[in-house]
């Protein structure tokens, strides 16, 4: 059994309820899809228990990636949440060891990781970091088929694992999309079966849902987990940054 993340954006009071949800199941391994920055205020924290709790498999999200380099493609509260989260992170010549383990470690990240026959991107194996797949890309006119899924799905093997949109859900070959409430929060695979699994976002959920958002998976099943965690203590601490907008902790509430 394994369990799948994404979308954590330095929300730690998030993490630390879904890793303790992860742990009561018993299930050591867990994959991280990227995105474990940005938007929060507290990436230091977030990054130490990611890098001790996913050994095996942790994918670079657009806002990791973005720490690495000019920021484009971002608005202004995002861009200033980014630059802001860079102060913290980047290491200079006098900097402890443990800031720059942080710092390599995020660098270093690949874009994406098959495994088995399943394939971890953050956003879609187009564009890796970039590229979202969303549930209005089964919505075609006159019943057509989606020529960007018809690509996408030609691009792995059995099961596609995305985050990125922090929208929770899972697009079949048929192209139809199923959120974890249509699925009674479990579905069960069936032979031979290709699928797109959004994980859903630990840290902003934007689903209407505010409970953070994960998947386990064992290739027979792949089951929903909605954990509710103290969201107030994350909001008070967005509003106490400057540089952090308001609104990442207002939509926390709001689970938009």
């Amino acid at each position: 059994m394994k369990s799948i993340i994404s979308d954590i954006h330095s929300n730690l009071e998030a993490l630390q309820s879904v890793l303790k949800d992860i742990e009561k199941q018993g299930i050591t391994e867990i994959i991280c899809l990227g995105d474990i920055v940005g938007y929060g205020p507290n990436p230091n924290e977030c990054l130490d228990l990611i890098l001790g709790k996913c050994s095996k498999i942790v994918i670079m999200g657009n806002h990791d990636e973005a720490l690495m380099q000019p920021v484009v493609g971002f608005g202004h509260k995002a861009r200033q949440a980014i630059e802001w989260t860079r102060t913290l992170l980047e290491p200079g010549w006098l900097s402890p060891r443990v800031k720059k383990n942080r710092w390599k470690f995020l660098k270093n990240l690949p874009l994406t990781k098959q495994d088995n026959g399943i394939l971890c991107v953050h956003g879609s194996p187009r564009n890796p970091t970039t590229e979202y797949i969303l549930p209005s890309d089964t919505e075609t006119v006159m019943g057509e088929r989606s020529a960007k899924l018809d690509e996408i799905f030609n691009m792995f093997q059995h099961f596609c694992f995305v985050g990125h949109s922090h929208y929770a859900g899972i697009i079949t070959e048929e192209q139809k999309f199923l959120t974890p409430v249509n699925l009674n929060y479990a579905y069960n695979i069936k032979p031979n079966e290709k699928l797109i699994v959004n994980v859903g976002s630990v840290g902003q959920p934007r689903d209407g849902d505010n409970r953070s958002c994960y998947v386990t998976f064992d290739e027979k099943t792949i089951n929903y987990h909605r954990v509710e965690y103290d969201f107030k203590t994350t909001q008070k601490k967005i509003y106490e940054i400057p540089e952090l907008d308001h609104w990442f902790g207002e939509r926390l509430e709001k689970g938009q």
